[in-house]
C-alpha cells in the first residue's frame, strides 16, 4: 500500500445481501498519486495525500461502510473508447521525455507530466472501471473514485486543463458497450465546465450531460445555448452561474436542472464529476458552497438513481486546489454515499 493508503479499510471481495447492505467503495490506483506535476501546479501530488489523511481522520463514522478497493490498471484500448490514436501517442511521448529529463515535462501551459503519469492515467482509468462494473456486478452498493490525474477536460483529440484522458467518459463509454446501461447520465459540479465530456458526447443521445458551472470561466465553454448536436440535441443541459452565487440558489438551481435531466434521460447509471473547486476558498473558483452543500446534492443524485437505476452511481474527483477544502470536500461526498449524516 503507497503512502496515501487508508489503514482500518480493507479490500472488498464478493458481497451478497440488498444494495444497502453493501459498502460504499474508495478507488485509488496506488500510481495515481505519483503522478508528479510539481508542488508550485495547482493539481500537486499533496492532493490526494490530503483526501486520505481526511478519510483517515472520518474512519470511525465510516468504519462498516466504505471499504477501499485496490483495482487493477485500465488498457490503452479502454482509453481508446473516446480518445483519438494521436492523443494517447502524444501523452505516452511526453511521458517519455519526462521520463529521459528526469522532471515534469508539459503538454501545454497549464497540463504537465512527469515519469510516473502514464502508469497513473491507465491506473485510475482501472479504477473508474472497477467502481462500475462492481456497481453492475453487486460488489458495491456505489463508489467514489480519487482520481488523478483528473479527467473531465480532455476532449477525444486534446490533453488540457491538467487533464490527460477522460476518465468518467471512457467509463460511460464501457458501459454502454459492455451492454451494462443503455443510458448513462454524466452530472458535473466541476467549478469549471467539463468541455471535454461534453465533446465527446455532444451529437450521442444515450448520454446526458448536466453541468452547472460558473461562467464566464475556463475553459470559455458551457454556455446555456450548448445543448448538443444532432441526434444528441437537447442531452446536454448547460446551467452557467455568476461568480459567488449565494449557496441556497446554487442547490435549488442543482435540483431543478437534475429533475430535468433524469426526466429527460431515464438513466441506467449515474456517473458524477465531482469537483471541490466549487467550495469556498479554492484558489481557482469563485463560489461559496460548503462540504454540507455537496452531501446534499449527493443526496440528491442517489435519490434519483434510486427512482430510476436502483441507486447505480459513481463520483470521481476532478478539480479542488485548496488540500484541506479538498479533504473536507471529498468526507461529505463519500459519507453522503455510505448514507452517513455530516453531523454524525
Amino acid at each position: 500500500m503507497n503512502d496515501a493508503g487508508l489503514p482500518g479499510m480493507d479490500a472488498v471481495g464478493d458481497s451478497g445481501g440488498k444494495s444497502e447492505s453493501l459498502p460504499t467503495a474508495f478507488l485509488m490506483h496506488p500510481s495515481a498519486v505519483l503522478h508528479d506535476t510539481g508542488w508550485g501546479h495547482p493539481e500537486h501530488q499533496g492532493r490526494l495525500r490530503a483526501v486520505a489523511s481526511a478519510l483517515k481522520e472520518d474512519l470511525v463514522a465510516l468504519h462498516g461502510r466504505v471499504e477501499q478497493v485496490a483495482p487493477e490498471a485500465g488498457s490503452e484500448e479502454d482509453v481508446a473508447l473516446v480518445h483519438d490514436a494521436a492523443l494517447i501517442e502524444t501523452v505516452r511521448e511526453a511521458v517519455g521525455q519526462a521520463r529521459e529529463w528526469g522532471q515534469p515535462a508539459a503538454i501545454d501551459a497549464d497540463t504537465r507530466v512527469s515519469g510516473a503519469s502514464w502508469e497513473a492515467a491507465l491506473g485510475t482509468v482501472g479504477a473508474g472501471l472497477e467502481a462500475v462494473h462492481g456497481v453492475v456486478g453487486g460488489r458495491y452498493r456505489n463508489a467514489f473514485v480519487a482520481a488523478r490525474p483528473p479527467g473531465h477536460h480532455a476532449t477525444p483529440g486534446r490533453a488540457m486543463g491538467f487533464c490527460l484522458f477522460n476518465n468518467i467518459a471512457v467509463v460511460a463509454a464501457s458501459l454502454r458497450a459492455r451492454g451494462e446501461a443503455g443510458r448513462v447520465l454524466i452530472v458535473d459540479w466541476d467549478v469549471h465546465h467539463g468541455n471535454g465530456t461534453q465533446d465527446i458526447f455532444y451529437e450521442d443521445p444515450d448520454v446526458f450531460f448536466l453541468s452547472l458551472h460558473q461562467y464566464p470561466h475556463y475553459p470559455g465553454t458551457g454556455a446555456a445555448n450548448e445543448t448538443g448536436r444532432g441526434r444528441g440535441e437537447g442531452f446536454t443541459l448547460n446551467v452557467p452561474l455568476s461568480p459567488r452565487t449565494p449557496r441556497a440558489h446554487y442547490l435549488n438551481a442543482f435540483a431543478k436542472a437534475l429533475d430535468n435531466a433524469v426526466s429527460r434521460c431515464e438513466p441506467d447509471f449515474i456517473l458524477v464529476s465531482s469537483g471541490f473547486d466549487v467550495l469556498a476558498g479554492d484558489p481557482l473558483g469563485g463560489q461559496l458552497l460548503e462540504p454540507e452543500d455537496l452531501h446534499e446534492t449527493t443526496r440528491m443524485v442517489m435519490d434519483a438513481a434510486e427512482r430510476f437505476c436502483g441507486g447505480r452511481v459513481v463520483v470521481f474527483l476532478e478539480g479542488g486546489y485548496d488540500p484541506v477544502r479538498l479533504g473536507e470536500g471529498c468526507v461529505a461526498v463519500i459519507r453522503a454515499l455510505a448514507g452517513v449524516s455530516t453531523d454524525v
